[in-house]
């Protein structure tokens, strides 16, 4: 029997700048369908997810969704104009009865519902639309980028979340981990048409790879019966006049076919270079200690860093990953403690806030005007390590045509902004590569280069990343910061970490059940049980055993007040729907209360042994 579509999209076209964006696009998303939506950086990913969410009008075709299907889309800029702070934001359209669910994704998700909508960041921004999103539940779930300025907890959640909703959702995201785990079939934009494959993004490349190198062999066969065709239109006129006309009609038609194929779009030709070779020892940090105010950020920590080597920083946000490798990098002056760096050093930083692009400069001004880059101010030459080259052919490395050279970088996409930063960087002879957040917003083919490039990069890398996968392919060692200051050293990537990290708390809940009682008469036993140390516990679930408190008062306060609601008598006559939502609200909270009672029990029971 045929599963009747949540939404369909027939024979779609839209163009943009004359040139079309799609054309006879066709797509169906049914119920449960968890599908990634992959392509190139620019590809229109996001036009089309807005076309989906019925935000765009396409010049041709039709949209048609489900009767009665809710729809939510996670705008990346939304408005917040009108409210306060976040939470008003998340919580705008959302019956009272249902609110407290915006409490609870923004705990899972890190978002302050108390903070001003006027202070906030792009990225809180960001937070509030995802927050409001996942808190209205809707049936069909449309999510552009939805990892960005998450830290890898909050990923984790939001992993978690989605993988047990019923809900269908459509996903854009440059983390391979993410994509992974959640998704069950693959749609991908390519050069205006979109493919569909039943199986999820594990098995995307492979498909792609297969599709090109068929495309390749038709287009080569082409090329051949082409060749072959007009070599008798030179030679063959002694045939039949009526038969000539014919296979000249149908040459025409050959080569316009021909012509109808559109080349795929070349890889980004990132190159880096060293500089001069560093000494062997580059950075050292002895007892480095910082706080802000009574935040502590880094305790008594020490860390050597040698020519070759690739360490990447992880952590929660805000935990002061970007303020530690400023602190290696002389920025920002430690407390206590000192860092000594190696002779000869030549460091380019790849900054996640972009904040070495001016929005309103012009890309072909973002590097001629660089005096590090630029050959002279009224140049149309660029700098690349050493060797002056047109700023055009430089720029078209990286994926940019002539038409967009004058146009302002505020104009740009954020995967632009990001491939933009690159050609700087990578511009410049280097022997550090500093790397804050590089992966926000690159498509997966510009990811695949730049990690084969820093494989083959001979100077020393610093990274800070969310993304699992990305820091699996780069890492050599993993610096943890987990809070409080504590910062521990892993070898490896974010898998080893982990690993490592799993069975040091096996064998420490080992160590406690294996321990010696102590006779009862002894002074040790005789201490009060708060002092031992809970060495049963990771640092999660020590975080989470602190935590559950104050959950399970939280819950008790939304049980009390749904409770008051449902107090009143006339609710089920005048608004039975209100009322039924209550109760099931009630519910669930009663449910979450114990589920939260029975984790506080079995983590004491652990971290007591």
């Amino acid at each position: 029997m045929a599963r009747i579509p949540l939404l369909q999209l027939s024979d779609i076209s839209l163009t943009f700048g004359g040139a079309p964006l799609f054309k006879d696009l066709d797509l169906v998303v049914h119920p449960g369908d968890r599908v990634a939506l992959v392509g190139r950086n620019g590809s229109g990913k996001s036009t089309l997810m807005k076309v989906m969410a019925n935000l765009v009008e396409p010049d041709t075709g039709s949209r048609v969704l489900a009767p009665a299907t809710s729809t939510g889309y996670m705008e990346q800029d939304p408005d917040l104009s009108g409210f306060e702070t976040l939470g008003d934001f998340a919580r705008s359209g959302l019956d009272p009865a249902e609110s407290y669910r915006v409490d609870m994704v923004a705990e899972g998700l890190k978002m302050n519902p108390d903070m001003a909508t006027q202070s906030a960041s792009g990225g809180e921004r960001r937070r509030a639309a995802l927050v409001k999103l996942l808190a209205e539940a809707p049936e069909l779930m449309l999510l552009d980028e939805p990892t960005n300025h998450l830290d890898i907890e909050a990923i984790a959640w939001l992993e978690a979340e989605l993988s047990q909703t019923r809900a269908a959702f459509v996903l854009i995201s440059h983390d391979r981990a993410f994509l992974n785990a959640l998704t069950r079939a693959t749609l991908w934009v390519d050069r205006g048409q979109t493919r569909r494959q039943e199986k999820g993004f594990a098995h995307f490349e492979a498909w792609r790879d297969k599709t090109w190198e068929e495309e390749d062999v038709a287009r080569h066969k082409l090329d051949r019966k082409i060749k072959a065709e007009a070599r008798w239109a030179v030679e063959g006129i002694s045939a039949r006049r009526k038969r000539n006309m014919g296979r000249v009609r149908a040459l025409g038609d050959l080569r316009q076919e021909r012509s109808d194929m559109i080349r795929r779009q070349g890889a980004a030709a990132l190159e880096l270079e060293s500089g001069k070779a560093s000494g062997k020892r580059v950075i050292e940090a002895k007892e480095l200690e910082k706080r802000f105010g009574d935040k502590v950020i880094l305790r008594p920590f020490d860390l050597r860093i040698m020519r070759g080597d690739r360490v990447a920083f992880v952590g929660p946000n805000g935990v002061g990953k970007t303020s530690v490798l400023k602190m290696l990098l002389g920025e920002v002056e430690p407390d206590a403690g000192t860092v000594t760096h190696g002779i000869g050093l030549e460091i380019a930083v790849f900054d996640q806030s972009r904040a070495a692009l001016d929005p309103e400069a012009t890309l072909w001004d973002s590097l001629t005007l660089d005096p590090l880059l630029g050959v002279s101010g009224n140049s149309d030459q660029v700098m690349v390590r050493g060797t002056a080259r047109h700023v055009a052919g430089y720029l078209k490395d990286f994926l940019f045509d002539e038409r967009s050279l004058r146009a302002p970088v505020k104009s740009l996409s954020g995967g632009e902004k990001a491939r933009l930063l690159l050609a700087r960087i990578m511009a410049l002879p280097s022997n550090v590569l500093v790397l804050d957040e590089p992966t926000n917003d690159l498509d997966v083919e510009t990811l695949d280069l730049l990690q084969d490039v820093l494989g083959e990069y001979d100077g020393t890398v610093l990274l800070v990343s969310h993304d699992r996968d990305f820091l699996d392919r780069v890492a050599s060692t993993t610096i943890a910061m987990e809070g409080d200051g504590r910062a521990v050293a892993y070898a490896g990537g974010w898998s080893d970490y982990q690993a490592q990290r799993a069975k040091i708390a096996a064998e420490a809940a080992s160590k406690v059940k294996t321990a010696t009682p102590k006779p009862s008469g002894s002074k040790v036993a005789d201490k009060p049980a708060a002092a031992e140390p809970k060495q049963g516990l990771s640092y999660t679930e020590r975080h989470r055993l602190d935590a559950l408190p104050a959950e399970m008062e939280r819950i008790s306060a939304e049980i009390a007040k749904l409770e008051e609601l449902l107090s009143d008598a006339e609710l089920f006559t005048r608004e039975p729907v209100k009322f039924q939502k209550a109760t099931d609200a009630l519910v669930a909270r009663h449910t979450k209360l114990a589920d939260c009672e029975e984790e506080w029990l079995a983590l004491e029971e652990k971290a007591e042994g």
